[in-house]
């Protein structure tokens, strides 16, 4: 079976959208494959760099295979007359591409129909990819799109050339107005030019080396191959990992080298978050390290897309840009010290938080409450927590959003302002610890930023934290602004993954529902108030979608299964440490028989009650013990409230594993109940008492779990 090759090139690609795209792709090229019964033999494979975007598939049919199948006519009565075929079943033979002789008689539920066998021939792969692919290309998901020759054509960038190969064969497909053949391109300084490719596979790849084009693969373990070699010249020193630069910059080359460069140390007095943000987020720079120390040294490392740098010249205009982005920082840093950050606060009268719910300055009033109130309950489940700090640190937390540093250097919101409150004196008789316990809370108020980030290093930070993204989040949600679908341009769901991570690394007894009521009370009497929507359930939208965050939290995050948590929220998404409990002690409990039994009946007295109240059958509020005929449910109605008892206690103080364990040791009486006891017996009373017997069963003992939700091995 041939192979094949499909190369899309163009001009440079941004960085940050190549990885998607190029999955997409693939995703699209396989579906393409199964749904035309073309499915290939291996998993795809694919190259991408910068300027292309190439897809190899291993093993695919050179046609469809032939397909024969059934199909249905005219009924007989219709089809003939007298013996003699009608119009109609001429119509139907010549469809079928049978002659009418060759029809068949089948009988339906309907009566008997005409019938004729079809062998639909399966087409050449080349002439279905030629026709299907470039609406694939064209549906490939770009953040920004440019059209170019074709207005129905739309791409990333400018499409220049396509390679379409099945084996030696070229696939006559057009895209962009370009029509694909079997000349790639290599490098554009070191190799540009045609680079003919004779065949899918090997032969593609290698071609592509000779002309100075790696794989992703390749390029990265050739950058760290480099950036070693150059940190090598350093005694001591080692460049300093970050994943997401190496990712960054290995979509930004075709055939990487690295050159190490150096800095003034004088601007080492600068601090370090500032000196990594410009090498790193403005020059893709990589910083390099002391081993010993960790702290940073004089020199960087920079990425280039070409095979060196032997005369220096690229290494000085590094330098040289460097030098000027650090005069800068620097420069910034000196003017903003001019103004402390207690006066700064009156100027966030003048920066708008959103619209409608007014400035900067009004969001840190509601904060600084929001804090207070969230750290009494705190201080109230006997955690040791200081309020003082978590007040000036909210009051203080927003005013970095006016210093030229920031203005300069979004990324470091925040983080100026902790880096400023800890050079600053911020109140003439504060110890200078608690000015640096403000200064770290402020400095981590926006982690987590997302669930691979860590939550803020301090108690008044996590406070902090929450409390600043439940006023956000509040906010949004009474003005209408929730999101929907893929669409969240406030970033609320990072933001309420937030909330939920830091409440439960932290283990903080905040309830959502009372955070976040405490969150609209703080909006209470504003001008923001006033553009509130009356169409918003607040307190029901607000539930409904941190029982998502919750739920994405236990399965994606703390890789709980997914009847698990479907089980665990379901009686309760309010207390988020309360819920990550009880999601351990069923997973430990799980594999027990007695915890499978007693699931599978919950689902029985589940299902039980759900149709007497389908059928308006009556359910006893209360069980009537003189009512209790058989041994069975007598023994049943007796075990409940020793066992609601124990459960109870145990659940009072978290011990959620002994309880659902003491739950497990109903399953021989709740067994025998079932096997000798008819729920649905004639006799009202009898019937209204047995199903309250269950219905007290499920209430008492579904305060951990809804056992229902669990999968067991009968329901999988």
């Amino acid at each position: 079976m041939p192979d094949f090759l499909l190369e899309i090139g163009c001009e440079e690609i941004p960085a940050r959208m190549i990885d998607a795209a190029s999955l997409e792709l693939r995703t699209r090229l396989s579906d393409l494959l199964q749904r035309e019964r073309l499915a290939a033999s291996q998993a795809i494979s694919y190259l991408d760099t910068p300027r292309r975007l190439a897809v190899l598939v291993s093993g695919i049919p050179s046609a469809q295979p032939d397909v024969t199948e059934q199909i249905n006519g005219p009924s007989v009565s219709v089809a003939f007359k007298d013996g003699q075929p009608t119009p109609a079943a001429h119509a139907f033979a010549k469809k079928a591409g049978v002659d009418v002789s060759q029809l068949e008689r089948v009988t339906t539920p309907k009566g008997e129909y005409l019938s004729a066998k079809v062998t639909k021939k399966g087409r050449a792969a080349a002439d279905l990819l030629a026709e299907l692919l470039p609406k694939e290309i064209n549906s490939i998901y770009w953040p920004k799109n440019m059209y170019w020759r074709k207005p129905s054509e739309k791409f990333v960038r400018p499409v220049r050339w396509l390679v379409a190969l099945l084996d030696d064969q070229v696939v006559p497909l057009e895209f962009d107005g370009i029509r694909a053949g079997n000349q790639s391109r290599g490098h554009r300084i070191l190799a540009d030019g045609p680079v003919p490719i004779a065949r899918p596979g090997n032969a593609y790849v290698d071609a592509l080396k000779q002309a100075k084009v790696l794989g992703r693969g390749d390029r990265e373990a050739q950058i760290r191959k480099a950036l070693d070699a150059a940190t090598r010249t350093i005694p001591g020193a080692r460049w300093r990992e970050d994943k997401a630069l190496l990712d960054k910059v290995v979509n930004l080359t075709e055939y990487p080298s690295v050159i190490l460069g150096n800095f003034d140390p004088e601007f080492l007095e600068l601090p370090e978050e500032v000196l990594v943000t410009v090498m790193r987020d403005h020059q893709n720079y990589f910083a390099i390290e002391d081993g010993s120390t960790h702290k940073l040294t004089p020199h960087f490392l920079a990425v280039l897309n070409t095979d060196g740098d032997p005369q220096g010249i690229i290494r000085h205009g590094h330098e040289r840009v460097l030098r000027a982005r650090f005069n800068d920082a620097r420069f910034f840093w000196q003017t903003d010290q001019k103004h402390r950050l207690r006066e700064r606060t009156e100027w966030l009268k003048a920066v708008t938080f959103q619209k409608d719910l007014g400035s900067y300055y009004e969001k840190a009033l509601r904060v600084q409450r929001l804090c207070s109130w969230s750290a009494e309950i705190i201080r109230q489940s006997g955690t040791q927590i200081r309020p003082g700090v978590i007040h000036k640190a909210a009051y203080l937390a927003k005013t970095d959003l006016t210093t030229e540093l920031v203005k300069e250097f979004t990324e470091l919101q925040g983080i100026v302002g902790g880096l400023y409150a800890r050079v600053q004196q911020l109140d003439a008789d504060l110890p200078e610890n608690a000015r640096f316990a403000i200064a770290d809370a402020i400095y981590d108020q926006y982690k987590p930023e997302s669930m691979e980030d860590s939550v803020p290093r301090t108690l008044e930070g996590a406070v902090l934290s929450i409390a600043d993204k439940a006023d956000s989040i509040a906010g949004m949600f009474a003005l209408g602004l929730q999101p929907t679908g893929s669409k969240d341009p406030f970033a609320l769901r990072r933001q309420a993954n937030g909330i939920v991570k830091t409440i439960a690394e932290y283990k903080l007894p905040l309830h959502l529902s009372r955070l976040f009521a405490d969150a609209r009370e703080a909006y209470r009497g504003s001008e923001a108030e006033k553009k509130f929507s009356a169409k918003v359930d607040f307190p029901n939208s607000l539930r409904d979608f941190f029982r998502e965050r919750l739920e994405f939290y236990l399965r994606d995050a703390l890789g709980f299964k997914y009847d698990v948590v479907n089980a665990v929220l379901a009686a309760g998404s309010d207390d988020v440490v309360d819920a990550v409990a009880r999601a351990q002690a069923v997973t430990k409990v799980r594999p027990s028989a007695d915890f499978e039994s007693i699931s599978v009946a919950f689902k029985r007295i589940k299902n039980i009650l759900r149709q007497a109240a389908e059928t308006k059958k009556e359910i006893a509020g209360t069980v009537e013990a003189a009512a209790l005929q058989e041994a069975a449910e007598r023994d049943l109605a007796a075990r409940i409230p020793q066992a609601a008892k124990a459960v109870a206690a145990l659940s009072a103080q978290r011990n959620y594993e002994p309880a659902l364990i003491e739950i497990s040791k109903l399953r021989p009486a709740v067994d025998t109940f079932f096997d000798k006891v008819m729920v649905m017996v004639e006799d009202d009373r009898l019937r209204a008492n047995r199903l309250g017997l269950l219905q007290t069963l499920l209430k008492e003992f579904s305060t951990i779990a809804d056992f229902s939700e669990i999968v067991t091995e009968g329901t999988k």
